[in-house]
């Protein structure tokens, strides 16, 4: 199975300032996560016959030439089932049709499996190339630093849990929506974990310590400089405080955060 990564660069906030897309398959292919047009895609685009399109999410940067690719290909576009709406307005383009966890599609006699992959969004899928074979995570993970998971529409309780799968899936690989491929899955993916149990514990003991609104949980709970992120670090700890109220660990009405009192 041929599996191409395409870096194209786009606009909106990425943590490389490119997003990769992806083609599966050598002569029939699946275009994934066409996030911008630029000559080496059209080129990998026009050497195969393209058959499907979709996106493993639909933020910005990872479907601005979507429609562009669909209108010169006979491809079948993909949504994710449930998600119809947001697609099209994300894309400016009707999907033909709808997938959801578990669903196959097939180039090159070779299965590729939707694996359900929620947090960083709400619509994030991954796929499976082949039985137990490299896995297109988008934004689930990536091999430096970490990703953001912020509110309304991330979810930090699903993002942990999909964390949690793709280890348990064991893939041979991960390729993500940005930066290099990721060739020791297991290690990132424990390294994200850990990374989200470390903000999670600051942002309790800064709830605890006596931080109610969110600018001065925020301020406890990252000891660094937020300038250029601070709005993202913001929906951070927001997504973090809705998980910890959820789980019962303190009470957060959208506004304020009050510690819950621990019993003997």
């Amino acid at each position: 199975m041929s599996l191409t990564r395409c870096p194209v660069p786009v606009s909106t906030y990425a943590p490389t300032g490119t997003t990769n897309a992806y083609l599966i398959g050598r002569e029939s292919a699946v275009l994934v996560d066409p996030a911008a047009r630029t000559d080496e895609l059209d080129r990998l685009v026009a050497d195969r016959s393209v058959e499907h399109i979709l996106a493993t999410h639909t933020h910005p940067d990872h479907v601005g030439a979507l429609q562009s690719y669909a209108n010169e290909t006979d491809a079948t576009v993909w949504a994710r089932y449930g998600r119809r709406e947001r697609f099209a307005d994300a894309t400016g383009l009707e999907p033909d049709r709808t997938l959801q966890p578990g669903t196959t599609l097939s180039v090159d006699d070779e299965r590729i499996r939707i694996v359900g992959a929620p947090g960083h969004a709400a619509d994030h899928i991954a796929l499976e190339v082949g039985c137990g074979g490299p896995i297109l995570c988008g934004d689930c993970a990536i091999r430096e630093g970490s990703v953001v998971v912020g509110a309304p529409d991330g979810d930090m309780r699903a993002y942990v849990s999909t964390l949690r799968r793709l280890w348990t899936m064991d893939p041979p690989t991960l390729h993500p929506g940005h930066g290099p491929v990721i060739d020791d899955p297991r290690a990132t993916l424990e390294r994200l974990l850990a990374h989200r149990r470390r903000r999670e514990r600051t942002v309790n003991d800064a709830v605890e310590s006596g931080a109610n609104d969110l600018e001065e949980i925020l301020e406890r709970a990252y000891e660094k400089d937020l300038s250029g992120v601070r709005e993202l670090a913001r929906a951070t700890v927001v997504a973090h405080l809705e998980k910890l109220d959820v789980e019962g660990r303190l009470e957060w009405d959208g506004e304020r955060a009050t510690a819950r009192a621990r019993s003997d």
